[in-house]
């Protein structure tokens, strides 16, 4: 079938992580992602380690599906081009501190000017307007402000970090809703709107269970004491007798019956496992058990019982997992310079299949020609844009 976001131009002036993984997700989905890079250098994550062939593997990443154009938008000849592409475009995408977009008159009052259709997104740390909003500010500083970061860790120790940046993806993800959200509308009303995303805002949001617990039960959860956050002993991670590591996430009673029956302990079925007062003890208790046998043993002997539980995977491991491929997260494409490559695959499945992986992430500029000479420029303009560093 054709791709749902078939004949939807994407501009993207977004660099680092939220913004590539937002467009990426709308490539996927089938948009046209002409992403916009600054002359010399482009996006800042083509610098970045570990290279294959002088290509980031960290911008590989998360750029497929998308052309590379470089344009220098603090010229006269490149705001013109820009405006150019306006015209044809469907959806903006930004993640500049509030006011450089209208600095560098490419925001939302301006082009709407000159397409009234479209839908503008801007993903920013701290949203378009606050006490915060012109606050620098990386992944740590929205999860910390945020909440989530002193809930992740051990009760009576330090916070830890997550082990990837959940507010950054959590800001391409709901970039992702935005526009799709806004496009939608645009059926219905025939014009484009604003889309203000918040990386904070979206880690807040992710508190709702917490938030529920705090602000209707005047509870506060503190870090190591909730059920789903190392509150309780059955619910954790367990080391085996080879050294390796295994997840319980018992909650039910019936699943505690079988891990009682599992591990041939029928004195512990009384016991009571959700209790917050005695979760260390009850902690001791499963990894005295759980050490006596190792990972694989475990994992056959609780998968026959009925008990939830998984090894917890190195990144080699899961990307050899045999539900990880047979769900297709793996994928394969082409790359002009690297050759084949291996990427996390599309994340969501239709019953309708379109092709999702269309063209390889760009080298820096491949598309520029290419794209200029689509929105009526000729050779000879094109090369003078060249010579004055307007590409």
């Amino acid at each position: 079938m054709p791709a749902p976001l078939e004949g939807i131009t994407v501009l993207d002036l977004t660099r680092l992580l939220p913004g590539p993984f937002c467009s990426m997700i709308l490539g996927d989905l089938g948009a046209n992602v002409i992403k916009i890079e600054s002359v010399r250098l482009g996006d800042w994550t083509r610098w970045v380690p570990p290279f294959i062939q002088s290509e980031s593997a960290i911008f590989l990443s998360v750029n497929r599906n998308k052309k590379s154009v470089t344009l220098n938008l603090r010229s006269e000849e490149g705001l013109e081009i820009f405006y150019r592409m306006v015209r044809r475009s469907d959806v903006i995408l930004e993640g500049f501190r509030p006011g450089v977009a209208r600095r560098l008159r490419i925001d939302y009052d301006t082009v709407r000017k000159i397409n009234p259709r479209i839908v503008y997104c801007s993903i920013s740390g701290f949203g378009q307007n606050g006490p915060y909003a012109e606050r620098s500010g990386h992944d740590v500083n929205y999860v910390g402000i945020g909440g989530v970061l002193d809930l992740t860790g051990v009760r009576d120790e330090p916070p830890v970090i997550p082990g990837v940046p959940i507010a950054d993806l959590a800001g391409g993800m709901a970039g992702v809703i935005g526009v799709l959200a806004a496009l939608l509308a645009r059926e219905k009303t025939g014009v484009g709107q604003y889309v203000d995303v918040s990386m904070l805002d979206i880690v807040v949001s992710w508190l709702s269970i917490y938030a529920g617990m705090h602000l209707i039960g005047g509870v506060t959860v503190s870090r190591g004491s909730n059920i789903l956050a190392g509150g309780i002993g059955s619910y954790g991670v367990f080391e085996t007798k080879d050294g390796k590591y295994i997840t319980l996430g018992i909650l039910e009673e019936h699943f505690w019956r079988n891990f009682c029956r599992a591990v041939e302990r029928p004195d512990l079925e009384k016991y009571p496992y959700l209790s917050l007062e005695r979760r260390d003890e009850l902690h001791e208790i499963i990894q005295e058990i759980i050490v006596n046998r190792t990972l694989n043993e475990w994992l056959r002997i609780f998968e026959e019982n009925d008990v939830p539980c998984g090894p917890v995977n190195s990144l080699r491991e899961v990307f050899s997992d045999p539900h990880v491929l047979h769900r297709e997260m793996v994928t394969e494409v082409e790359h002009a310079k690297v050759g084949k490559i291996k990427q996390v695959g599309f994340p969501l499945k239709f019953s309708e299949k379109w092709r999702v992986i269309r063209q390889p992430p760009p080298i820096l500029g491949e598309h520029t020609v290419e794209v200029l000479r689509e929105i009526g420029y000729n050779d000879e303009e094109i090369e003078n844009f060249r010579k004055k560093g307007v590409i």
